[in-house]
């Protein structure tokens, strides 16, 4: 739930950045901030540029909600190595994408409160 940090920490990521691709129906973007994570959003088309604007360079997490605009992650990548690409959609990514991506998660499998709480633990290892 939005808002009630589990962590023992009290829930608060320190100097974590998020950028958020797509629309974000689920709410993922709202339960990363609640758990201390400054979210920045790219609305349209996710392009070199755009991940710049955004700050990608410094951030932690690219979550893409919108498949159509997966090649952003080659790119998000490209910007920024360390930045874990996460998608956060129904449908699957394209086959070319797919081994950049580190994480795949579907929206009806897991809740965005789970998710949150997995990526900001530091567990992320693949096993989501």
């Amino acid at each position: 739930m939005a808002g009630t940090p589990t962590r023992p920490d009290g829930g608060h990521v320190v100097d974590a950045v998020a950028v958020v691709a797509g629309p974000d129906d689920h709410g993922l973007g709202e339960e990363l901030e609640a758990l201390g994570v400054e979210i920045r959003r790219i609305d349209g088309l996710v392009t070199a540029e755009t991940l710049r604007d955004a700050g990608i360079e410094e951030a932690a997490y690219l979550v893409l909600t919108d498949v159509e605009e997966a090649t952003g992650i080659p790119i998000a990548k490209e910007l920024n190595p360390d930045v874990l690409a996460v998608t956060y959609a129904e449908r699957s990514l394209p086959e070319f994408v797919a081994v950049v991506a580190d994480l795949a998660i579907d929206p009806n499998l897991l809740d965005p409160a789970v998710v949150a709480e997995e990526l900001t633990s530091g567990s992320t290892d693949g096993d989501v």
